[in-house]
């Protein structure tokens, strides 16, 4: 038995091993080479076989690609209308969709194609192309098609295989030959992606293909009450971008009036807004809250050698390049070859008949006699000859016929010997310079193709928009004091309540209760906070708070001044030692603030009030004690609205009469009785 599940568990592995390796390389990642996926490169071979010039309907060179792909119709038809649509090497003819709005293509047998001429120049070329059998056996198909261009960052790709997937953004085409360009002039080049969507690209976090790429749309400002939307981010449409919008709307994050999709052959969205809500404040919540701002995560993944692996964007362009140096080179090596050739044969055609050799064989009466002949009256010609000559060439010889050499023109085929001289000179000077030939051929290809491919998308750093600072403040916060429930699907007891107030949902409140407990907490739709909160409110930076309050253990009031503490979100903290009797007797924020703090009566005190003045004490730590108000019990705070002026020279004058030292005496007295009265309080509160 355990041999047997042992077996099923080695044909699961091999049969799931080999699913994978299909996925990957068969499939979903493009292959370096060519920067091609198997279906991408078998429909370019097959409208490379059929090509006469003229439009071919889609749904033929959809039946004929099936010969070379495995699978159905549908995917090498969806695939077809996506290189088309990439704008690079299918001419169109016919709907092929709409890659702004969203729209599908017509059905295939409405629309036309045919390779355009950049992929007529740059794919193909039988002598460089390594070719196997396809699926059935039945023809042959490329292992990957010769691209003198980097297809792979020009077009981009998307695919997810079996664990693992690719993201490669598509670049600019101009941008990318000049990078081969610097390249070859050994140079410093960057790269960065281009949409045909346009609109804006942030590229900070963007590492050479990998990291992430932030995309905005482009939108204007019509006036205060308008927005229009001309450009969306990679990825979108604008049904999606409208759908985004609304879904914001209907949850209360931005208000607008009426959206409207005018889009043909450029995006055009507009916006209106509702009373009370401007354009200005209307474009931030956008990028917060709806696909108008967009984070794309990037993967260079490919497939180099029959192998996948994670690249960069400047390995994968270095690559094309000494890629593009090679089958230049190879080209110019058989192109040599070939005129050597061509040259060799009519320089023995000019030398058969214009040295009459062929009247040498007249009288010959043998096969083997006339090769003979002809190979021995060669002879003293060996050296005007590009190589030996071969029985071959006796026999390509030997198929002229008389009508041809009745009608040979001397000085015809001496101008085109010459041409060919000429040819094969300019082939070895440019094969003693590849490097300086390979920046010419590009250069050429910028000439010709690089002015119908400007860059779409902007480069710029955008400032980030929080979210919580553009939102709508639409929803109303109420504490229930006799439940000791606070959210906002509470009301507050009465509409004079001081604590309601309107904050959005990515605010923070901060609580503060009677015991100096406080907390900040998300916005809840109903929080149990107990019955004895003194404040509640939106958390804001840096906001001063002015208290005070009775520590429960020397039974004593103090005052003390602090700004918006940290915090931990959800977490407990005190701003005074935690004491059964320890309480806030007022709480007040903002700066000119003042407060009248009534004392127990003393009989030897000059007056039984305090006046404070918040400005006159230092902000320090929520967790600071803080300055005693006096060393009496205090029994009432209230704000003061009126503003206590204090005379720095009438605080240090005396009363006529008085002597310092009685003064000291009186003072004392006066402590010793207010401990009595202390004491006498205190126990009143027990």
């Amino acid at each position: 038995m355990s041999a047997l599940v042992g077996k099923l568990h080695r044909l699961f592995d091999e049969n799931f091993l080999e699913y994978t390796s299909y996925v990957i390389k068969e499939r979903a990642i493009p292959s370096i080479e060519d920067g091609l996926k198997p279906v991408q490169r078998r429909l370019l071979q097959t409208l490379h076989n059929m090509d006469d010039g003229r439009f071919h309907k889609v749904a033929n060179v959809v039946g004929e690609t099936m010969k070379l792909h495995p699978h159905g119709d549908a995917s090498i038809f969806a695939a077809l209308v996506n290189l088309a649509n990439k704008g690079f090497l299918i001419d169109r003819q016919g709907n092929f969709g709409n890659i702004f709005t969203g729209d599908q293509a017509s059905a295939a047998r409405y629309i036309e194609c045919r390779l355009s001429p950049l992929a007529r120049e740059v794919l193909f070329n039988k002598d460089l192309t390594e070719f196997t059998e396809s699926y059935d056996s039945r023809t042959i198909e490329p292992v990957s098609l010769p691209a003198k261009i980097p297809l792979l960052l020009l077009q981009g790709a998307d695919g997810i295989a079996v664990g693992m997937a690719t993201r490669i953004l598509p670049h600019n085409f101009r941008e990318l030959l000049e990078a081969q360009i610097a390249i070859l002039k050994d140079q410093e080049f960057v790269l960065y992606p281009d949409f045909q969507q346009m609109g804006l690209i942030d590229v900070t976090d963007y590492d050479q293909g990998n990291g992430k790429i932030r995309c905005r749309a482009r939108i204007a400002e019509k006036n205060e009450k308008t927005i229009t939307i001309t450009e969306i981010p990679y990825g979108t449409t604008t049904s999606s971008l409208i759908d985004s919008v609304e879904k914001a709307a209907k949850a209360g994050k931005i208000k607008i009036l009426s959206i409207n999709d005018y889009t043909a052959e450029e995006v055009e969205i507009e916006i209106k807004l509702p009373r009370n809500i401007y354009a200005k404040d209307t474009i931030k919540a956008l990028y917060a809250f709806s696909d108008c701002e967009m984070s794309l995560n990037t993967n260079l993944t490919l497939i180099r050698g029959n192998f996948p692996e994670t690249s960069t964007v400047n390995e994968v362009i270095r690559f094309n390049t000494d890629k593009l140096v090679t089958d230049l080179t190879s080209e110019l090596e058989i192109e040599l070859e070939r005129l050597s050739q061509k040259l060799h044969a009519r320089l023995l055609e000019q030398i058969f008949i214009e040295e009459r050799l062929y009247k040498q064989i007249e009288e010959v009466t043998t096969a083997e006699a006339v090769i003979e002949t002809v190979e021995s009256s060669l002879k003293p010609f060996t050296k005007e000859l590009e190589r030996p000559v071969s029985e071959s060439d006796i026999e390509r010889l030997l198929e002229i016929r008389i009508k041809r050499i009745t009608r040979y023109d001397i000085e015809r085929q001496a101008r085109e010997i010459r041409n060919i001289r000429k040819d094969i000179k300019a082939v070895q000077i440019s094969l003693q310079d590849t490097i300086g030939f390979t920046i010419s051929y590009i250069e050429k290809l910028l000439d010709t193709y690089g002015k119908d491919h400007p860059r779409l998308s902007e480069i710029t750093a955008f400032s980030e928009v929080k979210a919580r600072k553009v939102a709508l403040s639409n929803l109303t916060v109420g504490y229930n004091r006799e439940s000791g429930f606070i959210g906002h699907t509470i009301k507050a007891e009465n509409e004079n309540s001081d604590i309601s107030f309107s904050c959005s949902e990515y605010d923070r409140i901060l609580l503060i209760d009677e015991s100096g407990s406080y907390k900040v907490v998300p916005v809840a739709d109903k929080l149990f906070v107990g019955e004895e909160l003194v404040y509640a409110a939106v958390l804001k930076k840096n906001l001063v708070f002015n208290i005070v309050y009775r520590d429960g253990k020397e039974n004593l009031a103090y005052v003390k001044r602090f700004a918006t503490p940290k915090f931990i979100l959800e977490k407990d903290y005190h701003l005074f030692s935690a004491h059964k009797r320890s309480r806030i007797l007022l709480l007040l924020t903002g700066d000119n603030k003042h407060a009248r703090v009534s004392l127990v009566p003393s009989r030897r005190a000059k007056s039984n009030v305090v006046e404070i003045d918040f400005d006159e004490y230092l902000i320090k730590g929520a967790s600071a004690k803080g300055k005693r108000v006096s060393p009496r019990v205090a029994r009432r705070v209230v704000e003061s609205t009126e503003r206590v002026i204090k005379d720095k020279e009438r605080a240090n004058a005396r009363l006529p009469g008085l002597s310092e030292e009685a003064d000291d005496a009186g003072e004392s007295e006066s402590i010793e009785s207010n401990s009595v009265d202390d004491q006498t309080d205190g126990q009143g509160d027990q």
